[in-house]
C-alpha cells in the first residue's frame, strides 16, 4: 500500500510520546507515596525497554507479567511493546496449574513478577525479573518503532466455554483506537485521576493504561482494591474515575465509611458484567458516583456497547431510570455495527437474518470493527467458530430495542460471571468428574446478593461411591482458583433429554436464588 503524505502507524506507544513532549511536568502515576511525572514515567519505560532488550527480548516474544495492579503491571503495558515483544498479563488469582498452562501456551519466554508471586513464577520453569530490578534499571533506554499497526501487542487470556483459556489477540491498531474511545465515553482529561479498582490483567484494564496516557490524566496503582484503600483514595486522594464490577461496588456501599455521607464530587465509574441492581444504583447516586454501564468481552478488547447517559433521562422517575441504565446500549463511538442475529435454532448452513427490533424477540449478539480480536492465537478452530463472515459471534443471546440498543437475555455459552470474572463451567465440570466417585456433574451459575453469581454443582455419584460435599470442594480447590470453585454441590441423577444431553435449563428450574434450603429439598425430593 502506498503511503501517503502524514501516514503514521496507529499504536498507543503513540500517547506516551506525546504526554510526555507536551505534559512532561504533570503527574502519570502514583503509588503508595511514590510519585512520577510523564517525564520520568516514560524515561522508566523506555529504560525496562532496554533491559528487556539486553535479556533478549526481540520482536514478536512473548513476555509475561504476574502482577497486581502496581507500577510493573502499568509500566509494562508501555515497556514490553517499545522493546518489540508482546504483553501476556496473568491474572494472579488462578491456580498455579492454570498459569503454567497459560505461559506454556503463549510461548513466553521472561516473566516480569512482584515480589509477592515470584514463588510462583519460578514454578514455571522460564526466566523471571523482580520488579526491582526493572523498575530501578538506569541502563540505556530503548523504543523500537512499531512497523505494522496490526502486529500483536498483547495476548489476553479467557477460558471461554471450553474449559481451555484461549489466547485472544489485540494488535496495535486496535488497542489505539480503543484507548480513543475510552477516553471518550469516560470523559478523560487533564483533571483525570483514576484508582486502579478493574485489574490490569483483564482486557489490559479495558484498555485504560493507554486511555489515561491519551488524556495525560493520573493513574493511581493499587496493591489490593479492598473497600479500605478504596474508600480512602476516594476521601482524600481526589479520585475522578475508577471502573468495577457490581460486587466491588456492593462491598464499597456496605462498608461503613458509606454511612458517613456523599463525596464532595461526582466519581465517575464504569460498570462492567451484570447490569446493576436498582437499590445498587440508588445508593451509589446517594454517595456522588456516577455509573455508566458498559458491556463487552476480552474479544473486544474490552467494552464494545456503552449505555450512554442521556440528557431526557434526568426526567425520568427512579424505576424507568434504572431500567434505561440497564440495557447494554450501543456500538462505542469506534465501533462499526451491533447485531442480533436470528442464530436460535438454525442449522449449518442456513442463511442468518437480524431479529426483529422489537425488544422481545432472542437472538445472537454479534459486533465487527477496528477493535475485535485478530483471533484466538494458534487456534484457527476457534477462529472460525466464532465468526459469520466478517462479524464476531459473542455467544451472548439478547434483544434488540426499536431504537438499536441491545439488552443482554442470557448467556449461550454457560458462562457463570462471579464477582466480575468468568467462569467456564465445563471447566469445573471436568475437575470434578476426574473424582474418582463422581460419575456425571453439571454446573450453574445462583444468584447470589454479593457476587452476582456463583457456581453450584450439581453431580451424580458412581455406583457405591460415598463422599461428602465438603470433601469434593475441597478437591476442585487443588486444581482450581478459589473463585472458580462451587461454592455448594448436591447429589441426584442429572435430567437429560432423549439425545443424552443435560438439561441445565431444568436444573435453573429447581432452584430457588438465595434459598439454598428449598433447593437442597427439591433437588433431593425429585431424585
Amino acid at each position: 500500500m502506498t503511503a501517503h503524505l502524514g501516514d503514521q502507524v496507529l499504536t498507543p506507544l503513540n500517547f506516551l510520546e506525546r504526554a510526555e513532549a507536551i505534559h512532561a511536568d504533570r503527574t502519570a502515576m502514583t503509588y503508595h507515596s511514590q510519585s512520577w511525572s510523564y517525564g520520568e514515567f516514560a524515561v522508566t519505560a523506555r529504560r525496562m525497554a532496554g533491559t528487556l532488550a539486553g535479556h533478549g527480548v526481540k520482536p514478536g516474544d512473548r513476555v509475561a507479567v504476574l502482577a497486581s495492579n502496581t507500577p510493573l503491571m502499568l509500566l509494562a503495558h508501555f515497556a514490553v511493546p517499545l522493546a518489540g515483544g508482546v504483553l501476556v498479563t496473568l491474572n494472579h488469582r488462578l491456580a498455579a496449574p492454570e498459569l503454567k498452562y497459560i505461559v506454556q501456551h503463549s510461548g513466553a519466554s521472561l516473566i516480569l513478577v512482584d515480589n509477592e508471586f515470584s514463588a510462583a513464577a519460578e514454578s514455571f520453569g522460564i526466566r523471571t525479573l523482580a520488579a526491582e530490578q526493572v523498575l530501578d534499571a538506569d541502563g540505556p533506554e530503548h523504543a523500537r518503532t512499531v512497523e505494522d499497526e496490526r502486529s500483536l501487542i498483547s495476548l489476553n487470556y479467557t477460558s471461554g466455554t471450553t474449559g481451555r483459556p484461549k489466547g485472544v489477540m489485540y494488535h496495535h491498531r486496535g488497542a489505539y483506537l480503543q484507548a480513543l474511545a475510552i477516553t471518550h465515553h469516560a470523559k478523560l482529561g487533564l483533571d483525570t485521576v483514576y484508582l486502579w479498582t478493574l485489574p490490569m490483567f483483564h482486557c489490559n484494564g479495558w484498555c485504560f493504561p493507554w486511555a489515561i496516557t491519551a488524556a495525560a490524566g493520573t493513574q493511581v496503582c493499587l496493591d489490593r482494591p479492598d473497600p479500605d484503600t478504596v474508600w480512602a483514595h476516594l476521601r482524600s486522594g481526589g479520585i475522578t474515575h475508577f471502573n468495577a464490577a457490581p460486587t466491588v461496588l456492593t462491598n464499597l456501599t456496605q462498608h461503613r465509611e458509606a454511612d458517613n455521607g456523599p463525596l464532595g464530587r461526582i466519581v465517575e465509574v464504569g460498570i462492567g458484567g451484570a447490569p446493576p441492581s436498582p437499590t445498587l444504583l440508588s445508593e451509589l447516586t446517594a454517595l456522588g458516583i456516577h455509573t455508566t454501564h458498559l458491556y463487552g468481552l476480552t474479544e473486544t478488547f474490552g467494552p464494545a456497547v456503552v449505555n450512554e447517559p442521556r440528557p431526557e433521562w434526568n426526567t425520568l422517575s427512579h424505576t424507568d431510570l434504572s431500567k434505561a441504565m440497564a440495557v447494554q446500549g450501543n456500538s462505542n463511538m469506534v465501533g462499526t455495527g451491533i447485531r442480533v442475529l436470528d442464530t436460535v435454532g438454525k442449522k449449518d448452513g442456513a442463511p442468518i437474518a437480524d431479529v426483529t427490533a422489537d425488544g422481545t424477540t432472542l437472538g445472537e449478539i454479534a459486533v465487527r470493527g477496528n477493535t475485535v480480536m485478530l483471533g484466538y492465537y494458534n487456534d484457527d478452530a476457534a477462529t472460525e467458530a466464532a465468526r459469520i463472515g466478517e462479524w464476531f459471534k459473542t455467544g451472548d443471546l439478547g434483544v434488540m430495542h426499536p431504537d438499536g440498543s441491545v439488552e443482554i437475555r442470557d448467556r449461550a455459552k454457560d458462562i457463570v460471571i462471579s464477582g466480575g470474572e468468568n467462569i467456564a463451567t465445563v471447566e469445573v465440570e471436568h475437575v470434578l468428574t476426574s473424582h474418582p466417585a463422581v460419575a456425571e456433574a453439571a454446573v450453574i451459575g445462583v444468584a447470589d446478593p454479593k457476587w452476582g453469581e456463583v457456581p453450584v454443582a450439581v453431580v451424580a455419584l458412581r455406583p457405591g461411591a460415598d463422599v461428602s460435599t465438603e470433601d469434593l470442594i475441597s478437591y476442585t480447590r487443588t486444581q482450581l482458583a478459589g473463585f472458580k470453585t462451587p461454592k455448594q454441590i448436591y447429589f441426584r441423577e442429572l435430567p437429560k433429554s432423549g439425545t443424552g444431553k443435560i438439561l441445565k435449563h431444568v436444573l435453573r428450574g429447581l432452584i430457588a436464588p438465595g434459598d439454598e434450603q428449598v433447593l437442597q429439598v427439591d433437588l433431593r425430593a425429585s431424585t
